[in-house]
C-alpha cells in the first residue's frame, strides 16, 4: 500500500559527486522510490540518514511513523540523522540534488559526504507526493505584495538561499532583495543569479579575523540594510528562548507586507538579529522568518 503521510522514507543511493566551491558539494542521488518525492519551496526540508558506527547503511521502515520507531530506539542505536534542503529534484529521472556543507571529518555527514562513492546507500525523510492535506517543512512562502525582500544565510542555508534567488529570477515581477551570504572563506562563493534589483554581497568571515563568530558579519551587514520603518517598543516583548535546547524558529504570517525577511543562520546569530530587527527597529514579526539552522557545539535531531 502506498503511504500517505506527509513525510516518508526513501532508499536511495549516492549516484554522483560535483564541488561547487570549496566548501560546498553536490551529492546527487537516485532511486525508483523518488518518483513519489515532491518538493514545495526552495527551501524544502528533508533529513537523511547515515550508516552508523559499523558502517552498515541505515534500515528505517518505510510504512508507519518513522520518527515515532526512530525516537524509541536507544540513542546508542540510532542512526546519525541530520536536515537537509532539497536543492533540484527530478522526479521523471529519479534524482535529488543535495549540497552538502564540508567542514571536514568531524561530523557523520561531513564525513560520508567526504569519501562516500556512487552506490553508496542512505535514507531520507522527504515530502511523499500521495500525501493527504498539508505536507509542510518549508518556510518560504512570500506574499505576492512583497516588493522588497531581505535574505540572510550562512553557508548552512546556502543552498536554501540559492534556490529562493533562481526562483525570484525567474519572475516578470522581479522585487527588490537584499542579500547577505556569510562563507567561511571567500572560496565558498558560488554562481547564483543577477538582476539590476538585486543586490548581492558575500561576506567571508576569514577575512574579518580569527575573532569573528559566526554570524557577526551577518548582524553587521543587517544593520546597513534597507528596512522598513518600524514602530518601536510596540507589541508584546520578544520571549526568551534556550537556544541550547530549543531551536529559534519564528515563522512569518500571511499577510500582504510590502516588506518580507528570510533569515537563517548558526541559532545565536538568528537570536542577535531578532533582537535587532524586532527589539530595536521594531518590525512587524508577522514578516519575518528566523530561523536558526545549526547551534555551534550543539546537534539536534
Amino acid at each position: 500500500m502506498t503511504s500517505t503521510r506527509p513525510y516518508r522514507i526513501f532508499n536511495v543511493a549516492l549516484a554522483r559527486t560535483a564541488d561547487l566551491s570549496a566548501h560546498l558539494r553536490r551529492l546527487t542521488f537516485a532511486g525508483p522510490e523518488i518518483a513519489d518525492m515532491t518538493t514545495l519551496a526552495p527551501d524544502q526540508r528533508i533529513k537523511i540518514f547515515f550508516p552508523g558506527a559499523d558502517g552498515q547503511p541505515p534500515a528505517l521502515s518505510s510504512t508507519g511513523d518513522w520518527y515515532k520507531d526512530y525516537k524509541a530506539l536507544p540513542p546508542d542505536q540510532r542512526v546519525p540523522m541530520r536536515s537537509y534542503t532539497i536543492r533540484q529534484l527530478r522526479v521523471s529521472a529519479c534524482e535529488l540534488d543535495v549540497d552538502f556543507v564540508l567542514h571536514g571529518g568531524t561530523g557523520p555527514a561531513s564525513r560520508w559526504a567526504l569519501h562516500a562513492i556512487p552506490g553508496d546507500r542512505v535514507q531520507m525523510s522527504a515530502p511523499n507526493r500521495h500525501a493527504q492535506g498539508e505536507i509542510g517543512g518549508y518556510e518560504w512562502k512570500p506574499p505576492a505584495s512583497a516588493r522588497h525582500i531581505l535574505l540572510a544565510a550562512d553557508e548552512t542555508a546556502l543552498p536554501a538561499l540559492a534556490g529562493i534567488l533562481e526562483q525570484l529570477a525567474s519572475r516578470s515581477d522581479r522585487p527588490s532583495v537584499e542579500a547577505f551570504i556569510e562563507i567561511p572563506t571567500a572560496q565558498g562563493q558560488i554562481d547564483l543569479p543577477a538582476w539590476p534589483g538585486l543586490d548581492l554581497r558575500w561576506l567571508p568571515r576569514d577575512a574579518a579575523g580569527a575573532a569573528t563568530r559566526p554570524g557577526d558579519l551577518l548582524l553587521a551587514a543587517i544593520q546597513t540594510a534597507t528596512l522598513p520603518q518600524g514602530a518601536v517598543n510596540t507589541g508584546p516583548e520578544l520571549e526568551d528562548i534556550d537556544i541550547d535546547r530549543v531551536v529559534p524558529w519564528d515563522q512569518a504570517a500571511a499577510g500582504d507586507s510590502n516588506f518580507y525577511a528570510w533569515i537563517a543562520a548558526e541559532s545565536a546569530a538568528v537570536m542577535a538579529l531578532r533582537t535587532f530587527l524586532v527589539g530595536e527597529r521594531g518590525l512587524d514579526r508577522r514578516a519575518l522568518n528566523l530561523m536558526g539552522y545549526w547551534r555551534l557545539g550543539k546537534v539536534f535531531d
